[in-house]
């Protein structure tokens, strides 16, 4: 049998180091490959004020509206109280992030209303500490077990990006004049002073938060500075920076100044928060704040766009 021909471009290598380096590339190709082929996406919902779904069952959706598929892939819902302090109630919203975002896997946010500080406040203040990977299968009150041992570790959360609808971050007027029950402890945190104050909305480790904001305001809207979509003005809605609240508006609204879109910053010279981008301003006045537990009001935009972009 004729003895096949060294390519010249070998001639000078040792064939067996050739062959152990082809054969370990091979691997680091194969590792790379299973790696990628474990990962998934998923797609998490953190509610806002109001009860809802059971905290720790991350397939009930029932505080948002009946089960729909358009809500991006593999949908988890993060289910809190609604009615206790952001910062007694965070530890949920940590676990669902260290079961679903984390290790190989990654993870698209959805936020609605007080749901957006519930993830700032999570961003700013555990960001950048040290979470066990876990295996994305939930056992009771909704913590994931171990994957790889309890030194298997990383630095946060896999998150590619948020996007709160009625964002809450910058507080609410309604709270600052008693609208809501002020023994309620959310509401206490969702003062306007309060809420701006609670951390420090600049630092979300990098993360995007991508906004929504309605503008079909009635009932309450005399008490809301700017535009506002009966319950959050859009000072907060829109991601405003700032240690208090002030009037924002859509471009035909003559009396104010506009609220601008994308990361700019807004007419008058006010900044948004760093990371913070406005996707969605109301100007046709059509979307009020409420879900009515059918997936209504500023949250339809925000879904139509998980359902595009949440793959």
């Amino acid at each position: 049998m004729e003895s096949i021909p060294i390519h010249p471009i070998f001639a000078e290598y040792d064939m067996n180091k050739v062959m152990r380096l082809l054969s370990i590339t091979c691997l680091l190709l194969t590792g790379a490959i299973s790696s990628q082929a474990g990962a998934t996406n998923y797609s998490l919902w953190i509610n806002g004020r109001g009860a809802g779904g059971a905290a720790g069952n991350y397939s009930d959706f029932s505080y948002w509206g009946p089960p729909r598929a358009d809500i991006g892939v593999n949908p988890k819902a993060v289910n809190w109280d609604g009615y206790n302090s952001i910062a007694s109630q965070n530890g949920k919203v940590r676990n669902a992030l260290d079961c679903f975002c984390t290790g190989t896997n990654w993870c698209y946010i959805a936020t609605f209303s007080a749901g957006d500080p519930m993830m700032g406040y999570t961003l700013a203040n555990f960001g950048g500490s040290t979470r066990q990977v876990r295996d994305a299968m939930p056992k009771k009150a909704g913590v994931c077990g171990l994957s790889g041992g309890a030194t298997n570790t990383q630095t946060g959360w896999n998150i590619r990006w948020v996007r709160a609808a009625a964002g809450a971050a910058g507080g609410t007027e309604l709270s600052d004049v008693g609208a809501w029950t002020t023994g309620e402890p959310l509401v206490r945190d969702l003062k306007t002073a309060t809420a701006r104050a609670m951390y420090n909305h600049n630092d979300t480790r990098g993360v995007w938060f991508y906004m929504y904001a309605g503008a079909r305001g009635t009932a309450y809207s005399f008490l809301l500075p700017g535009q506002d979509d009966e319950v959050v003005a859009y000072h907060s809605s829109g991601g405003v920076a700032g240690s208090a609240g002030s009037a924002y508006c859509n471009p035909r609204d003559w009396w104010c100044n506009d609220l601008t879109p994308g990361a700019a910053v807004n007419e008058g010279g006010w900044p948004k928060w760093n990371n913070h981008y406005l996707q969605y301003r109301d100007d046709a006045e059509r979307f009020k704040h409420y879900l009515n537990n059918n997936w209504d009001g500023i949250t339809a935009p925000l879904r139509t766009d998980m359902e595009a972009l949440a793959r």
